[in-house]
């Protein structure tokens, strides 16, 4: 009865505690204090520019609500989830910060740590932390050598499933480290150090949980052993990725124990056939990437027993693919096949079998280059009825277009059959086909005018493409009634008449392109009224009349509109200055037209422009000393007569990349301060009156590419730090983009495809520079060519024809020896090998050959002879001079009013420069 009643004391006394520890939660809504403290500790660590403020020492703050911090959901105190990326967190970590941090946090479960400055001290810390679940360590300082244990010390995780290792200096010895993670079910160790043969691989089949492992961007050679014995044997891995290492064919022998794996990606080195052994023994894989390798042959015939497979890439290989896509006929499951820029051929025999598959994206841009080949669409197509995304682009096509396949696939979001040969007018069926949002027709040969249907059919377009066909007509005014048409390029037509001004202002246009047509009329009124489009190219058109000016008071120019391109039209007038009210404009590109008069100083308050081409007009006066707009990237002002010098202009624009000021009227020296555009690729400064000294500075802008200075008047010596340059080569920029969006009801493995298809809308701009080049030609540069300047091994121009150059052309040198003699030309004191003219001097008469002929004898006599009467005569009208002016003050007081004059409005001819050095040269 006693032990009864002391079981029941016992038990009430545990209801009561428990009770009373439930009002204490209910009672208390915040982060544990010793939690709070820990954070503090750890804070001074942070070295990023903007501290967490909400992390405050101040008692009773709840640490649960702070920035970058989770607790737990249902009791609302304990620390469960800590986001510290990006803090560059550094400094000694294992004793302060961490230390007390890991002592106290023992309920945290997921731990962010990426893009820090840790090392390998932080390691014994962290092994602390005994509820880890996720520990993100990418993007540090890890090396895995500094510390005695280093990532042996996280074996003490037990409960870590999720370790990510990316962007450090790891070597091999990493895979060693942890084979004692149990529980590890996600082990990424890309782009680290890793290499060669990776011995210690076998370690990892310790982790019998672990289902992703990730070794790419290493430059790992082999994962097994010599002999292969030792190999992966991990059974429950589901995905591996071992994109851009060093692997052969034979990587797939060494997989062939990976029999649950579903998700294989090595995009690589793989060169040669497919090494069938390994490949076909993965029955279970799901998605296979072998794209971008150099693969070649016919797939192997076992192929065909992957019959698991979802989404196959073998895009930017050299297989030999049959037109009826026979290998994958019995992939009963694949949802998703690319084959990108493979080579499509005809098979011996007919192949009639229907295939079993049923894909919702197929991918086969740039797969027939033969001429020869029949250029039918590939049969199986017409047995495909549940596709979503289809691009056929680049590869001739011919026949009409297959509107079939919108008919026949009603689920059908993007349809991309850009650059075949598709020809005769364009039809669609009446019936309605609403899940179409993006077509792309362009780059073939259909005629005709655009289908007024094209509107009622696909009443959700979104993306319309039909450029560079045939088309003519007018624009169907039922596009301006689309509501969902956000991109429409209509460029490279023979359309005409006048635009719709509703396309313009219907609102739902970001993007709208009808370059190069024969577009009449006046469009600025709808230009100010556009308000939704972001970029309209009408380029390359007949748009004619005065872009007058507007009083901005009645209305507010449209702030969407970011880029405007009115080049090579038949605009006139003065150029508006209402364009000074488009704040937020980014490029506006109005070369070939007929503007005239100065450039507005309203241009200067374009504070987000980022290019402006203003070439090929009738644009006079100054450039305004206050245009250096901070974000400017590209000027083109070539071929109109504005004059005087650069003042201000363009001064500290460090973004600036290239400067166009070819023909025109500039005068004055180049400015010093051209060294503050540190950005500078594109310097071009033809055909102006440039003079004086070619400044040192421009050696300080190490990412010139080009540099044309010809047709001035420059002079001095070319400074020899050129060479110091090493020219680069810079890609082409575009003036706009845009990509297909991906469809949005997709299964996960549909999805992965749809992210590797993204396409660009090619802009129609044309860019000129297409080679890195030096052209100092047509100017008065004097001296000897400097050596310095055959280090530049990526010149692909050179010129320095047609100055008063002397001395001999410098030893040819890699790329420096490519240039031919009408580089050098017009410089008569130049010489050299590739001039056929030598640069040795004769001996002095004492030492002088007795070979020498009577006529070279002769001819140096009189070259002597002609020198010494010059000397004469010079020094005899000078001492004429001399004497006159002293005896006669009249004439002492003409004289030097003559030269004062000469100061002030003359200039040294190149003619009289030329025959001074001509006559000393001899002399010499």
């Amino acid at each position: 009865m006693m032990m009864e009643w002391k079981w029941l004391w016992f038990i009430r006394m545990a209801v009561l505690l428990l009770v009373l520890e439930g009002c204490r939660w209910c009672t208390t809504d915040a982060c544990l204090e010793h939690e709070r403290i820990a954070l503090l500790h750890l804070k001074p660590f942070f070295n990023y520019g903007n501290p967490l403020k909400s992390w405050v020492d101040l008692k009773g703050s709840d640490c649960c609500k702070w920035e970058r911090v989770k607790c737990n959901s249902i009791t609302r105190r304990k620390l469960k989830s800590l986001y510290l990326s990006e803090n560059a967190i550094g400094g000694n970590l294992e004793n302060e910060g961490f230390g007390k941090l890991s002592s106290t946090l023992s309920n945290l479960e997921i731990l962010y740590l990426s893009y820090n400055h840790l090392n390998d001290s932080i390691l014994l810390s962290l092994s602390e932390l005994s509820s880890l679940r996720y520990l993100d360590l990418s993007h540090n300082r890890f090396e895995g050598s500094s510390h005695p244990r280093g990532f042996q010390w996280l074996s003490r995780l037990t409960k870590l499933e999720t370790l990510n290792l990316t962007g450090n200096s790891l070597k091999n010895s990493i895979l060693f480290d942890m084979r004692n993670l149990s529980s590890l079910k996600t082990l990424r160790l890309s782009s680290n150090q890793l290499e060669g043969r990776l011995l210690h691989i076998q370690e990892l089949n310790n982790l019998t949980d672990l289902n992703y492992l990730d070794l790419s961007g290493n430059r790992i050679e082999s994962i097994s052993n010599k002999d292969g014995g030792r190999k992966l044997e991990l059974t429950h891995l589901k995905e591996l990725n071992l994109n851009s290492n060093l692997f052969n064919n034979s990587v797939f022998a060494s997989l062939n124990k990976l029999l649950n794996l579903k998700t294989l990606t090595i995009s690589n080195q793989l060169k040669g056939p497919i090494d069938a052994k390994g490949w076909c023994d993965l029955r279970n894989l799901e998605v296979l990437d072998v794209s971008g390798n150099a693969l070649e042959g016919m797939l192997p015939h076992c192929f065909s027993n992957l019959t698991a497979l979802r989404v196959l890439d073998i895009s930017i290989n050299h297989f030999q693919i049959p037109l009826s896509f026979a290998p994958f006929a019995n992939l009963s499951n694949i949802k998703a096949l690319l084959s990108n820029e493979n080579k499509m051929v005809t098979e011996p025999s007919f192949y009639t079998s229907i295939p079993k598959f049923q894909l919702e994206v197929i991918s086969l841009s740039k797969c027939i280059t033969s001429q020869q080949l029949s250029r039918k669409l590939p049969t199986f197509l017409y047995y495909q009825y549940d596709l979503r995304y289809v691009d056929l682009s680049h590869n001739n096509f011919s026949g009409t277009v297959p509107t079939w396949l919108l008919e026949n696939n009603t689920k059908l979001e993007d349809l991309i059959l850009k650059g075949n040969s598709f020809t005769g007018p364009l039809s669609f069926s009446s019936a309605l086909i609403s899940n179409v949002s993006s077509i792309d027709i362009s780059e073939n040969k259909i005629q005709g005018q655009i289908p007024t249907s094209i509107c009622s059919t696909f009443p959700h377009l979104s993306r319309l493409f039909l450029s560079k066909n045939a088309f003519e007509g007018n624009i169907p005014l039922c596009l301006s009634g689309m509501k969902d048409l956000s991109i429409l390029d209509l460029s490279n037509n023979q359309l005409y008449g006048k635009v719709p001004e509703e396309l313009i202002t219907k609102g739902s246009l970001t993007i709208l392109r009808l370059s190069n047509n024969n577009f009449s009329g006046n469009v600025v009124p709808a230009i100010l009224k556009a308000n939704g489009l972001q970029n309209l190219y009408l380029d390359g058109n007949k748009f004619s009349g005065e872009v007058t000016n507007v009083d901005v008071s009645t209305f507010e120019f449209p702030n969407s509109l970011s880029d405007i391109d009115l080049s090579n039209n038949q605009l006139h007038g003065k150029l508006p200055r209402w364009i000074g009210n488009a704040s937020f404009l980014l490029r506006l590109a109005l070369s070939n037209n007929g503007f005239e008069g100065s450039i507005p100083m309203e241009f200067c308050n374009l504070n987000w422009l980022e290019f402006l081409d203003l070439s090929q007009n009738n644009l006079s006066g100054s450039i305004p000393s206050c245009f250096n707009p901070p974000n400017i990237k590209h000027v083109h002002l070539h071929g109109n007569r504005l004059r005087g010098p650069l003042s201000l202009a363009f001064y500290n624009s460090s973004s600036l990349v290239t400067l166009d000021l070819r023909e025109k009227n500039l005068t004055g020296s180049m400015p010093k301060w051209i060294d503050t555009l540190s950005s500078l690729s594109v310097l071009l400064l033809k055909d102006n009156h440039f003079h004086g000294k070619v400044p040192i500075q421009l050696c300080k802008l190490y990412s010139l590419s080009i540099i044309d200075l010809s047709q001035n008047m420059f002079s001095g010596p070319i400074p020899s730090c050129l060479g110091n340059l090493s020219l680069p080569m810079k890609e082409k920029e575009s003036l706009a983009t845009g990509f297909y969006l991906p469809f949005t009801e997709m299964d996960e493995s549909t999805s992965i495809a749809m992210r590797k298809l993204e396409r660009d809308i090619n802009p129609y701009y044309p860019d000129s520079y297409l080679e890195e080049s030096l052209d100092l030609s047509y100017n008065n540069l004097s001296g000897e060519i400097p050596n310095q300047l055959v280090e530049l091994n990526s010149l692909e121009v050179f010129s320095v024809a047609h100055n008063n150059l002397s001395g001999s052309i410098p030893e040819p040198k890699a790329q420096f020896g490519t240039f031919i003699e009408s580089s050098y030309e017009g410089n008569p004191f130049l010489c050299g090998t590739i001039l056929h003219k030598s640069c040795s001097k004769p001996d002095a008469p004492s030492t002088r050959s007795n070979s020498l002929d009577d006529e070279g004898e002769d001819s140096l006599l009189d070259t002597y002879d002609f020198c010494v009467s010059f000397l004469v005569s010079y020094i005899v009208v000078v001492l004429t001079i001399f004497v006159v002016l002293y005896i006669n003050p009249y004439w002492r007081s003409v004289w030097f009013s003559f030269i004062g004059k000469c100061i002030t409005t003359c200039r040294y001819s190149t003619m009289a420069n030329f025959l001074t050095y001509h006559i000393f040269r001899q002399c010499d």
